[in-house]
């Protein structure tokens, strides 16, 4: 038996939308910026693709970067759902964006490879992509910035498992953006208590050596 709502229509008398999963993969660069990773098309945008049919949002999603960028098993999740109107012009299409945060050491890797760029997420040219993805962008960083205020760098994007409270800051800082100063003593307290001390001090550091911290263990 055919479904039909209390109007007497059927499900596909409706207009369906194109499905799209787009995902901002933000990373900090050697240069200090927080950035985001970009395909340099035509015109700029987030690697993304349509969700076929028959299709998990997951699964379209990771087929989508394994086209775009050549990265597999990147820890993403979801953000939001953009679903203006009007915001692709090829027609009625909505996207489910995704965040994913990576060391720079993994995005390297695919920008040799592919037709790909990182854009500081506060530059000029971050705010020019196509379609909404500037919105996206931002989305994500908002998402990240607020993870990092609460937790010492939730997404290892320090890549070290031992890390003096000065290094753990200044990633955070540059995180958080030039607009954005952190207060030393806050920072000091609030990310010292979620962190474990390793007994050991830096070495080959400029200056009076420094204590060392790592993450404490998950527990099971």
């Amino acid at each position: 038996m055919t479904y039909k709502d209390p109007s007497v229509q059927q499900l596909s008398d409706y207009p369906q939308p194109s499905v799209a999963v787009d995902a901002a993969l933000l990373t900090v660069t050697p240069e200090h910026t927080l950035a985001v990773l970009v395909i340099e098309d035509e015109e700029l945008c987030l690697p993304g693709t349509f969700v076929h049919q028959g299709e998990r949002i997951h699964q379209a999603l990771e087929r989508g970067l394994l086209t775009k960028t050549g990265l597999t098993h990147i820890p993403v999740r979801q953000l939001q759902l953009f679903d203006r109107p009007d915001r692709d012009n090829r027609g009625w299409v909505m996207s489910v964006a995704h965040l994913g945060a990576l060391p720079y050491s993994s995005v390297s890797t695919a920008l040799a490879d592919n037709n790909l760029m990182l854009l500081n997420v506060d530059d000029k040219q971050a705010r020019s992509l196509k379609y909404d993805h500037a919105e996206i962008i931002d989305a994500a960083v908002r998402e990240l910035r607020s993870k990092y205020e609460q937790q010492p760098d939730p997404y290892n994007l320090l890549e070290r498992e031992e890390f003096t409270l000065l290094q753990l800051m200044d990633l955070h800082r540059t995180v958080a953006g030039g607009n954005a100063p952190l207060l030393k003593d806050t920072f000091r307290r609030r990310m010292s208590a979620q962190l474990e001390e390793t007994g050991e001090m830096s070495e080959g550091t400029v200056g009076k050596p420094a204590k060392l911290y790592r993450r404490p263990a998950r527990r099971p």
